[in-house]
């Protein structure tokens, strides 16, 4: 069985407070909504979310907080809940939010879901790794970042398709915020603070650009042009195949199509290299592999590639795995899980799970590797 979805979870149980008692806003006067009869409504919005993927629970850990940030509503649903922070007092803070995400950020998410509106957004924002995929369910009494679903049941939605197997792009996409004591006054003041990265699902995620028609050697030159782009002092390990071939054409550099080499700091270390060799040249050495599946079979790793070792494997570390593929190629497995055969069943279960694949230049999808035997 593939390893469950991680589901990272916080409610900010106050957003919205301020709306009902017209005081545009909760940052800073939630005390005040509370006096005037507010009644906190953000884990009922949390709640139309969960509800739309109850089928799948058993599929989910979800790591949250405790209490009214997560705990309640999630065991109350029935799911598996791992409580990783607890509020310092009775009334959650923004610090609350911040830390909450932090104390998460050790989980490494597959989604980090959270109930607020502009505020909690740009509280996460403050906390969250720039590569953790969220998604924010509208809460607030604001909400103007793209960070959010048009609706809570279309952010429940969203994590639907993900359990479904369909293929979700991811794209950058604003966090934004207006001075509420200037709105108060009558005033509009709009900042953005920076992006994060979000399902780009148009019909249920606002404020997302989209990508146009692929056209795939267009599509292979984007896809290298964001490896490249990306690349840092690591020594990376390139796999075999036409697309990892185009990520050395973007280099400048000599490729073997069907086997293994060695490129740091843009240039060729060493080519076709074997299980031993790749294991002798990496001792002790930063790594990332870049690997990429067979189509139509959908394997990344023990087909083709046996150079790439489980000893290789554990080396590099999941996290340094940046599988790279066209959106036709994942299309064509009509949602089949891309499978590790590392001839160590062990390995091939810690390897399961949901990774960003790089399907063009800023553009990712999240798709899942499972090994389905297990």
């Amino acid at each position: 069985m593939a390893n469950k979805f991680r589901l990272g979870l916080i409610i900010n149980p106050l957003a919205g407070l301020g709306g009902s008692v017209a005081l545009k806003g909760s940052d800073g006067v939630a005390e005040e909504a509370l006096s005037r009869g507010a009644v906190p409504k953000a884990h009922l919005r949390m709640q139309t979310a969960l509800e739309q993927v109850l089928p799948f629970k058993d599929r989910f850990i979800v790591h949250t907080a405790a209490g009214s940030m997560g705990e309640d509503l999630c065991r109350e649903l029935g799911f598996e809940v791992k409580v990783h922070y607890r509020a310092k007092n009775v009334h959650t803070t923004a610090e609350d939010t911040r830390e909450a995400v932090k104390a998460l950020a050790a989980e490494t998410l597959d989604l980090l879901l959270f109930a607020g509106g502009d505020g909690t957004a740009r509280d996460v924002y403050a906390a969250v790794d720039e590569q953790q995929v969220v998604l924010g369910v509208p809460a607030g009494v604001k909400i103007h970042s793209g960070v959010y679903g048009i609706t809570p049941k279309a952010s429940g939605l969203v994590l639907k398709l993900l359990m479904e197997g369909e293929l979700v792009s991811l794209m950058e996409a604003d966090v934004m915020d207006i001075d509420e004591v200037a709105f108060r006054e009558g005033t509009v003041r709009a900042r953005r603070f920076g992006e994060m990265l979000v399902p780009a699902e148009p019909r249920y995620v606002q404020a997302v650009k989209m990508g146009g028609k692929e056209v795939d050697e267009l599509v292979l030159a984007d896809i290298a042009a964001e490896v490249v782009s990306s690349m840092d002092d690591s020594l990376y390990i390139m796999g075999s195949g036409s697309t990892v071939a185009a990520v050395m054409d973007e280099l400048g550099l000599e490729n073997t199509l069907l086997g293994v080499d060695l490129v740091q700091d843009r240039a060729l270390i060493a080519s076709d290299l074997t299980a031993n060799q790749l294991l002798e040249e990496t001792q002790g050495k930063a790594l990332k592999l870049v690997i990429t599946l067979i189509g139509g079979q959908g394997h990344i790793l023990g087909r083709g590639n046996q150079q790439l070792s489980p000893e290789l494997i554990r080396r590099i570390g999941r996290d340094n795995i940046l599988i790279v593929a066209t959106k036709s190629k994942l299309k064509a497995l009509e949602g089949r899980p891309l499978i590790v055969d590392s001839g160590d069943p062990e390995l091939d279960k810690a390897l399961s799970g949901y990774y960003r694949i790089v399907t063009g230049y800023r553009d990712y999808v999240m798709y899942q590797v499972a090994n389905p035997t297990e």
